[in-house]
Protein backbone atom coordinates (compact mmCIF):
# COMPACT_ATOMS: atom_id res chain seq x y z
CA UNK A 1 0.00 0.00 0.00
CA UNK A 2 1.50 3.27 -1.23
CA UNK A 3 2.09 6.29 1.11
CA UNK A 4 0.88 9.51 -0.13
CA UNK A 5 2.66 11.69 2.63
CA UNK A 6 4.97 14.67 1.87
CA UNK A 7 8.42 13.71 1.45
CA UNK A 8 8.00 10.07 1.76
CA UNK A 9 9.53 7.63 -1.06
CA UNK A 10 9.99 3.78 -1.60
CA UNK A 11 12.75 2.20 0.72
CA UNK A 12 16.36 2.64 -0.53
CA UNK A 13 15.48 5.22 -3.64
CA UNK A 14 17.35 8.02 -1.80
CA UNK A 15 20.19 6.11 -0.98
CA UNK A 16 20.70 4.72 -4.47
CA UNK A 17 20.42 8.52 -5.71
CA UNK A 18 22.88 9.39 -2.71
CA UNK A 19 25.35 6.38 -3.74
CA UNK A 20 24.86 8.09 -7.19
CA UNK A 21 25.60 11.59 -6.54
CA UNK A 22 28.34 10.63 -4.51
CA UNK A 23 30.04 8.32 -6.96
CA UNK A 24 29.02 11.02 -10.21
CA UNK A 25 31.17 13.51 -7.86
CA UNK A 26 34.14 11.70 -7.30
CA UNK A 27 34.96 10.76 -10.98
CA UNK A 28 34.02 15.00 -11.08
CA UNK A 29 37.15 15.46 -8.48
CA UNK A 30 39.48 13.01 -10.49
CA UNK A 31 39.15 14.30 -13.87
CA UNK A 32 39.58 17.60 -12.32
CA UNK A 33 42.70 16.39 -10.55
CA UNK A 34 44.19 14.96 -13.53
CA UNK A 35 43.46 18.20 -15.87
CA UNK A 36 44.87 20.31 -13.20
CA UNK A 37 47.70 17.72 -13.12
CA UNK A 38 48.14 17.28 -17.46
CA UNK A 39 48.39 21.40 -17.00
CA UNK A 40 51.07 21.77 -14.59
CA UNK A 41 53.56 19.22 -16.49
CA UNK A 42 52.66 20.89 -19.54
CA UNK A 43 53.34 24.25 -18.19
CA UNK A 44 57.10 22.89 -16.31
CA UNK A 45 58.29 19.55 -18.72
CA UNK A 46 58.92 21.26 -22.16
CA UNK A 47 61.14 23.22 -21.05
CA UNK A 48 63.16 20.36 -19.65
CA UNK A 49 62.60 18.17 -22.53
CA UNK A 50 63.82 21.12 -24.78
CA UNK A 51 67.40 20.90 -23.35
CA UNK A 52 67.60 17.10 -23.24
CA UNK A 53 66.23 16.05 -26.72
CA UNK A 54 68.49 18.52 -28.96
CA UNK A 55 71.73 17.02 -27.42
CA UNK A 56 70.65 13.31 -27.37
CA UNK A 57 69.14 13.77 -31.03
CA UNK A 58 72.12 14.66 -32.17
CA UNK A 59 74.55 12.46 -30.50
CA UNK A 60 72.47 9.83 -32.14
CA UNK A 61 73.03 11.43 -35.64
CA UNK A 62 76.55 11.96 -34.91
CA UNK A 63 76.94 8.02 -33.91
CA UNK A 64 74.82 6.97 -37.41
CA UNK A 65 77.46 8.73 -39.36
CA UNK A 66 79.85 7.08 -37.77
CA UNK A 67 78.33 4.09 -38.24
CA UNK A 68 78.06 4.36 -41.60
CA UNK A 69 81.64 5.41 -42.28
CA UNK A 70 83.22 2.31 -40.08
CA UNK A 71 80.68 -0.13 -39.45
CA UNK A 72 78.07 -0.78 -42.21
CA UNK A 73 80.70 -2.72 -43.92
CA UNK A 74 80.13 -5.63 -41.40
CA UNK A 75 76.94 -4.95 -39.47
CA UNK A 76 74.77 -3.28 -42.21
CA UNK A 77 72.52 -0.63 -42.96
CA UNK A 78 70.79 0.03 -39.46
CA UNK A 79 72.93 -2.24 -37.58
CA UNK A 80 70.79 -5.42 -39.16
CA UNK A 81 73.74 -7.41 -39.42
CA UNK A 82 75.67 -9.09 -42.73
CA UNK A 83 75.70 -12.89 -42.71
CA UNK A 84 79.21 -14.36 -42.69
CA UNK A 85 80.75 -10.54 -41.81
CA UNK A 86 78.83 -9.56 -38.48
CA UNK A 87 75.55 -10.32 -36.41
CA UNK A 88 73.11 -7.59 -35.73
CA UNK A 89 73.00 -4.86 -33.39
CA UNK A 90 69.59 -4.30 -32.81
CA UNK A 91 68.90 -4.99 -29.18
CA UNK A 92 72.41 -4.49 -28.44
CA UNK A 93 72.76 -1.53 -26.44
CA UNK A 94 75.18 1.02 -25.93
CA UNK A 95 76.89 -0.53 -22.83
CA UNK A 96 78.39 -3.28 -25.80
CA UNK A 97 79.71 -0.55 -28.21
CA UNK A 98 81.35 1.18 -25.39
CA UNK A 99 83.20 -2.07 -24.29
CA UNK A 100 83.99 -3.29 -27.53
CA UNK A 101 84.61 -0.10 -29.53
CA UNK A 102 86.38 1.86 -26.43
CA UNK A 103 88.35 -1.69 -25.73
CA UNK A 104 89.60 -1.34 -29.67
CA UNK A 105 88.45 -4.89 -30.13
CA UNK A 106 86.21 -3.43 -32.93
CA UNK A 107 86.49 -2.87 -35.50
CA UNK A 108 87.67 -6.60 -35.86
CA UNK A 109 90.64 -6.75 -37.50
CA UNK A 110 90.49 -10.93 -38.32
CA UNK A 111 88.29 -13.23 -37.25
CA UNK A 112 89.55 -15.42 -34.02
CA UNK A 113 88.70 -16.85 -31.45
CA UNK A 114 88.69 -13.64 -29.39
CA UNK A 115 88.61 -10.43 -30.18
CA UNK A 116 91.67 -8.81 -29.26
CA UNK A 117 92.52 -5.69 -27.05
CA UNK A 118 93.90 -2.57 -29.33
CA UNK A 119 94.53 0.71 -28.86
CA UNK A 120 90.85 2.50 -29.77
CA UNK A 121 90.21 4.06 -32.97
CA UNK A 122 87.50 6.09 -32.10
CA UNK A 123 87.93 9.18 -28.98
CA UNK A 124 85.61 8.72 -25.92
CA UNK A 125 83.00 10.94 -27.34
CA UNK A 126 82.97 9.50 -30.50
CA UNK A 127 82.10 5.75 -28.70
CA UNK A 128 79.63 7.17 -26.97
CA UNK A 129 77.91 8.71 -30.37
CA UNK A 130 77.88 5.23 -31.29
CA UNK A 131 76.63 4.02 -28.38
CA UNK A 132 73.41 5.94 -29.05
CA UNK A 133 72.82 5.25 -32.18
CA UNK A 134 73.00 1.58 -31.20
CA UNK A 135 70.56 2.32 -28.47
CA UNK A 136 68.17 4.31 -30.39
CA UNK A 137 67.85 1.12 -32.41
CA UNK A 138 66.43 -1.15 -29.99
CA UNK A 139 65.91 -2.10 -26.05
CA UNK A 140 69.69 -2.67 -24.04
CA UNK A 141 71.56 -2.04 -21.64
CA UNK A 142 73.38 1.18 -21.12
CA UNK A 143 76.28 2.51 -18.51
CA UNK A 144 74.79 5.21 -16.42
CA UNK A 145 76.41 8.85 -16.44
CA UNK A 146 76.76 8.33 -12.69
CA UNK A 147 79.43 5.63 -12.68
CA UNK A 148 82.02 8.11 -11.46
CA UNK A 149 80.01 9.30 -8.32
CA UNK A 150 79.23 5.53 -7.39
CA UNK A 151 82.78 4.63 -7.46
CA UNK A 152 83.65 7.54 -5.09
CA UNK A 153 81.18 6.42 -2.60
CA UNK A 154 82.18 2.84 -2.87
CA UNK A 155 82.52 0.03 -0.16
CA UNK A 156 86.32 -1.29 -1.05
CA UNK A 157 85.60 -4.51 1.47
CA UNK A 158 82.32 -5.75 0.07
CA UNK A 159 84.00 -4.65 -3.21
CA UNK A 160 87.02 -7.32 -2.22
CA UNK A 161 84.49 -10.33 -1.50
CA UNK A 162 82.30 -9.73 -4.42
CA UNK A 163 85.20 -9.34 -7.20
CA UNK A 164 86.71 -13.32 -4.88
CA UNK A 165 83.12 -14.80 -5.47
CA UNK A 166 82.55 -13.72 -8.56
CA UNK A 167 86.00 -12.22 -10.94
CA UNK A 168 88.33 -14.43 -9.26
CA UNK A 169 88.08 -17.41 -10.85
CA UNK A 170 88.71 -15.97 -14.47
CA UNK A 171 90.64 -13.07 -14.09
CA UNK A 172 92.89 -14.09 -11.24
CA UNK A 173 93.00 -13.25 -8.04
CA UNK A 174 95.94 -10.82 -9.46
CA UNK A 175 93.53 -9.52 -11.85
CA UNK A 176 96.04 -10.61 -14.50
CA UNK A 177 93.40 -12.74 -16.41
CA UNK A 178 93.93 -16.59 -17.42
CA UNK A 179 93.39 -19.10 -19.41
CA UNK A 180 89.71 -20.43 -20.37
CA UNK A 181 88.72 -23.18 -23.60
CA UNK A 182 88.87 -22.92 -27.32
CA UNK A 183 91.55 -20.71 -27.34
CA UNK A 184 89.80 -17.92 -25.27
CA UNK A 185 90.92 -16.47 -22.27
CA UNK A 186 89.81 -13.77 -19.52
CA UNK A 187 91.59 -10.44 -20.15
CA UNK A 188 93.69 -8.70 -17.53
CA UNK A 189 92.71 -6.07 -15.84
CA UNK A 190 95.12 -3.56 -15.24
CA UNK A 191 94.12 -1.29 -18.23
CA UNK A 192 90.59 -1.29 -17.70
CA UNK A 193 88.87 2.20 -16.87
CA UNK A 194 85.49 2.62 -14.08
CA UNK A 195 82.87 2.80 -17.81
CA UNK A 196 84.81 -0.42 -19.01
CA UNK A 197 84.61 -2.52 -16.44
CA UNK A 198 80.81 -1.79 -15.72
CA UNK A 199 80.21 -1.87 -19.66
CA UNK A 200 82.20 -5.34 -19.26
CA UNK A 201 79.38 -6.79 -16.42
CA UNK A 202 76.39 -4.93 -18.10
CA UNK A 203 77.08 -6.83 -21.35
CA UNK A 204 78.83 -9.97 -20.47
CA UNK A 205 81.32 -9.86 -23.87
CA UNK A 206 82.59 -13.49 -24.92
CA UNK A 207 82.87 -16.11 -22.63
CA UNK A 208 81.92 -13.23 -19.76
CA UNK A 209 78.65 -13.81 -18.00
CA UNK A 210 76.02 -10.91 -17.54
CA UNK A 211 75.83 -9.27 -14.45
CA UNK A 212 72.81 -7.48 -14.60
CA UNK A 213 71.03 -4.97 -12.22
CA UNK A 214 68.92 -7.72 -10.73
CA UNK A 215 72.88 -9.80 -9.96
CA UNK A 216 74.92 -7.07 -9.09
CA UNK A 217 72.47 -4.06 -8.05
CA UNK A 218 74.69 -0.35 -9.39
CA UNK A 219 75.96 -0.23 -5.75
CA UNK A 220 77.64 -3.49 -5.76
CA UNK A 221 79.14 -2.67 -9.37
CA UNK A 222 80.86 0.44 -8.19
CA UNK A 223 82.33 -1.39 -4.92
CA UNK A 224 83.65 -3.79 -7.54
CA UNK A 225 85.40 -1.57 -9.48
CA UNK A 226 86.59 0.59 -6.95
CA UNK A 227 88.34 -2.49 -5.84
CA UNK A 228 89.64 -3.34 -9.01
CA UNK A 229 91.34 0.44 -9.42
CA UNK A 230 92.24 0.85 -5.50
CA UNK A 231 93.46 -2.43 -4.61
CA UNK A 232 94.57 -4.75 -7.74
CA UNK A 233 95.87 -2.23 -10.24
CA UNK A 234 97.56 0.30 -8.07
CA UNK A 235 99.17 -2.55 -5.61
CA UNK A 236 102.82 -2.43 -5.84
CA UNK A 237 103.17 -6.40 -4.47
CA UNK A 238 104.70 -5.82 -1.31
CA UNK A 239 105.71 -9.48 -1.04
CA UNK A 240 108.10 -9.48 -4.13
CA UNK A 241 108.12 -10.50 -7.74
CA UNK A 242 104.29 -11.19 -8.35
CA UNK A 243 105.22 -14.21 -10.91
CA UNK A 244 102.68 -12.30 -13.58
CA UNK A 245 99.63 -12.21 -10.97
CA UNK A 246 98.39 -15.41 -12.16
CA UNK A 247 97.77 -16.91 -8.63
CA UNK A 248 98.51 -20.16 -6.92
CA UNK A 249 99.20 -22.16 -10.04
CA UNK A 250 102.02 -20.45 -10.95
CA UNK A 251 102.77 -19.61 -7.73
CA UNK A 252 103.02 -23.59 -7.09
CA UNK A 253 104.93 -24.34 -9.92
CA UNK A 254 107.58 -21.74 -8.98
CA UNK A 255 107.67 -23.26 -5.44
CA UNK A 256 108.00 -26.62 -7.18
CA UNK A 257 110.60 -25.50 -8.93
CA UNK A 258 113.01 -24.07 -6.65
CA UNK A 259 112.38 -27.06 -4.53
CA UNK A 260 112.84 -29.81 -6.83
CA UNK A 261 116.54 -27.67 -7.34
CA UNK A 262 117.20 -26.93 -3.85
CA UNK A 263 116.28 -30.82 -3.17
CA UNK A 264 118.63 -32.04 -6.04
CA UNK A 265 122.07 -29.58 -4.63
CA UNK A 266 120.81 -30.65 -1.32
CA UNK A 267 121.78 -34.61 -2.10
CA UNK A 268 124.64 -33.60 -4.44
CA UNK A 269 126.04 -32.05 -1.62
CA UNK A 270 125.17 -34.90 1.23
CA UNK A 271 126.74 -37.28 -1.18
CA UNK A 272 129.82 -35.47 -1.67
CA UNK A 273 130.30 -35.39 2.26
CA UNK A 274 129.77 -39.08 2.30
Amino acid sequence: MHDSRPGFTRPGAPVRLSRARRRAAGIARLVTALVLAGGAYALFAPAAQAQEEPRSSAAVAEGEALFEVGCITCHGRSAGGVEGRGPSLINVGGASVEFQVGTGRMPLARQEAQAQRKPPLYTDEEVRQLAAYIDSLGVGTVVPDNVDALVDEANLARGGELFRVNCSQCHAFGGGGGALSSGKYAPSLHPASDRIIYAAMLSGPQNMPVFGDSTLTPGQKADLIAYIQQVIQTDNDPGGFNLGRYGPSTEGLAVFLVGIVALMFASLWIAGKS
